[in-house]
């Protein structure tokens, strides 16, 4: 079937007016053009739509049939290609970014905040998820972008590195009265350690650097940063984390102390899909954010 929305159009047209003439002057066609898309639209279908007399033109029981369904078929066609235009031109829409949490406290509000200044009709949807989820959301396109640490593997993703990141050693002021000084790697082997656990990026690279100034006393082990804040807050231990936390611990009443014998440093960037292409706000958001670093 090849009915086209100008047929559809013309035969809704018609059906609201009195007479072909009508019609084609509210088409802004001529009564001869109207009157073969009409034709052929009866042709395609296989029945006539219209009753004609020399006065009037009115409906065959056929044509009372679609004529409703005609109405939905152009309100749901113009619909679409609204909805469409709106959202190329961002007027409204939704945008789905995820960030690793200490990102998503700390710098994503400011980010979004500008964003919804420029484009405030596109929604937003923030999935603040641990790193390795973070990854896994934009692979699988759950989310279009994400803010993370730098992967140590990149297949089928973009990234785009932001700012750097020193890790640095919190702790209880009981245990470290002081962050005047900065610490060394094998100065943190002489307290009980709170770490990531196994399998996240960030135990991995901090057990790997502890490991090289000898044996590592792990009391605890969780999946969140915000979560070892609250063990080293109650005295578990110490434990070496990104810098990017670093307000929260100090809110927590903890200290953050720097390492100064080569200092564990990590890119933070963000992050897509390298086999889709973003959606106009994606694109805008990251624009924004390369900008906003910049």
């Amino acid at each position: 079937m090849d009915v086209s929305y100008r047929q559809v159009k013309a035969f809704v047209e018609v059906a609201k007016s009195s007479t072909f003439a009508e019609a084609a002057v509210n088409l802004h066609i001529t009564q001869p053009a109207l009157s073969s898309a009409i034709k052929k639209m009866e042709e395609q279908l296989g029945g006539k739509l219209f009753q004609r007399n020399t006065r009037n033109v009115s409906l065959t029981p056929e044509g009372e049939v679609l004529f409703p369904n005609a109405l939905r078929l152009l309100h749901d066609w113009d619909n679409t290609f609204s909805d469409m235009q709106n959202l190329f031109a961002m007027a409204k829409g939704q945008l789905t970014v995820c960030a690793m949490p200490s990102f998503a406290e700390s710098h994503l509000p400011n980010i979004l905040s500008i964003f919804h200044q420029r484009i405030p009709n596109v929604n937003l949807r923030i999935v603040d998820v641990v790193m390795e989820q973070v990854i896994y959301e934009v692979t699988t396109g759950r989310s279009e972008i994400g803010f993370s640490f730098e992967p140590e593997r990149k297949d089928g993703l973009v990234f785009t590195s932001l700012f750097t990141d020193e890790f640095v050693v919190v702790a209880n002021k009981a245990l470290l009265p002081t962050s005047n000084e900065a610490l060394k790697w094998e100065d943190c082997l002489r307290f009980p350690l709170v770490m990531m656990n196994r399998g996240s990026a960030v135990r991995y690279w901090t057990e790997s650097k502890l490991e090289q100034y000898g044996d590592l006393h792990i009391v605890a082990e969780t999946g969140q940063l915000s979560t070892l804040g609250k063990l080293i807050q109650n005295g578990l231990g110490i434990s070496v984390m990104p810098a990017i936390c670093k307000d929260q611990m100090e809110g927590l009443g903890l200290v953050a102390q720097r390492i100064s014998d080569e200092p564990l440093v990590k890119n933070i960037g963000i992050i897509k899909n390298a086999r889709k292409g973003l959606s106009l706000p994606a694109q805008s958001m990251w624009d924004l954010a390369l900008a906003h670093y910049a």
